[in-house]
C-alpha cells in the first residue's frame, strides 16, 4: 500500500515567517501519522482555461496528492483542486465565507447564531459620494462603533470610531473598500476566547487579553492563558463551523453584556503556534487524525 501524500499549500506572496510556520508545523504533524507532506507556494500552481476546460499549469501539475491541506485564500485555486477530484481542507466554499466578514455575517444571520449587531456598508464604486446611509448606521449602531473591512486578518483593518466626525473620515478614507459597521460589546473590550474546532467539536481554547488596545489579537499585544469555555460556547463555536462548514477553524467569542457569548469571527485559515504555546494542545495533530477518518481510504 502506497504513502498517503498531502499538499500544504501556502501564499507564496506572503514571506513573513507565520505563514510558513503553519505549513512547517502541520507539514510535521502529518509526518508524525505516517502521511507524506509537500510544502508548496500557491503560485506554483496556476488555474489555466483552453479549449473550454480547466487545467493546472506548473511543475507540479502531474503529482496528484491524496488530500489537499489548503493554508490560504486563494479560492480559485482551492476549488480547481476539488474540480480534479482531490479532498481540500478546508473547502474553497468554507474559505470563502470565511474569508470575507460580510459573507461571513450573512451566513451566520441565516443561521441563527448570536453576534453583535452589524450593518454591511452600501456597495460604493470609487469616491464615496453620499455618505447619507450614515445617520442611519450611528441611530442602529451607536458610539463607539467598530469598522471592520471585509477582508484582513490577525485583527487588522478593524477600526474603533468615537465619534461622528471619526467615522465620516474613516468612510471616506476607505472609499470603495468592503467593510462593516458593528456595535462594540464594551464587557468584552480587550478580551475574547479562540475555541479551534475540528470534525464539529472543541479541541483547544484560549482566553486571550489586551491591557493596551480593544482588540485582544496576539499580534496587538494580547496575552494568552488557557480556558475551559462553557457548554454554551463551545456549542455556539460548533455551531459556526458548521455554519461555514469548515472541517477545521479558529471560533473568536465575545463576552455578551449578560454573559451570553457573541460570535466575533470565524478563522478558516486559523494560525495553531500561539494555542500551542498557550495550552499545549496540538490542533495540528487532530486536524490530521480527522483528514485521515474522512479520506476515501
Amino acid at each position: 500500500m502506497s504513502q498517503i501524500s498531502c499538499w500544504i499549500i501556502y501564499n507564496g506572496n506572503l514571506p513573513q515567517k507565520k505563514f510558513m510556520d503553519f505549513a512547517q508545523w502541520t507539514a510535521a504533524a502529518a509526518q508524525k501519522k505516517g502521511i507524506r507532506p509537500h510544502i508548496i507556494k500557491n503560485n506554483d500552481l496556476l488555474v489555466m482555461f483552453r479549449n473550454g476546460q480547466s487545467f493546472l499549469a506548473g511543475h507540479l501539475k502531474d503529482e496528484m496528492p491524496d488530500f489537499v491541506l489548503f493554508g490560504d485564500k486563494d479560492i480559485f485555486l482551492a476549488r480547481q483542486l476539488e474540480t480534479l477530484g482531490i479532498p481540500v481542507f478546508n473547502s474553497a466554499d468554507s474559505i470563502e465565507i470565511c474569508d470575507n466578514k460580510s459573507h461571513m455575517y450573512q451566513t451566520l444571520a441565516t443561521n441563527g447564531i448570536l453576534f453583535p449587531k452589524t450593518i454591511i456598508a452600501p456597495k460604493v464604486f470609487g469616491e464615496l459620494q453620499d455618505e447619507s446611509h450614515y445617520e442611519t448606521v450611528i441611530r442602529e449602531i451607536r458610539f463607539p462603533m467598530v469598522v471592520k473591512e471585509a477582508y484582513g486578518s490577525f485583527g487588522m483593518q478593524v477600526h474603533l470610531v468615537q465619534n461622528e466626525a471619526e467615522l465620516l473620515a474613516l468612510m471616506k478614507t476607505l472609499k470603495n473598500t468592503e467593510y462593516v459597521f458593528q456595535e462594540m460589546v464594551a464587557s468584552s473590550y480587550g478580551r475574547d476566547v479562540r475555541i479551534n474546532i475540528v470534525g464539529g467539536k472543541a479541541v483547544a481554547s484560549m482566553l486571550r487579553k489586551s491591557e493596551t488596545d480593544f482588540r485582544a489579537n496576539v499580534s496587538f499585544g494580547g496575552k494568552t492563558e488557557p480556558y475551559t469555555p462553557t457548554k454554551e460556547q463551545e456549542d455556539l463555536a460548533a455551531a459556526c463551523a458548521v455554519a461555514a462548514g469548515t472541517a477545521f477553524a479558529g471560533v473568536d467569542l465575545l463576552f455578551g453584556e449578560d454573559g451570553t457569548p457573541l460570535v466575533c469571527e470565524i478563522n478558516s485559515n486559523a494560525h495553531i503556534r500561539s494555542i500551542y504555546e498557550c495550552t499545549g494542545i496540538d490542533v495540528a495533530d487532530h486536524m490530521m487524525d480527522y483528514i485521515l477518518r474522512t479520506i476515501p481510504s
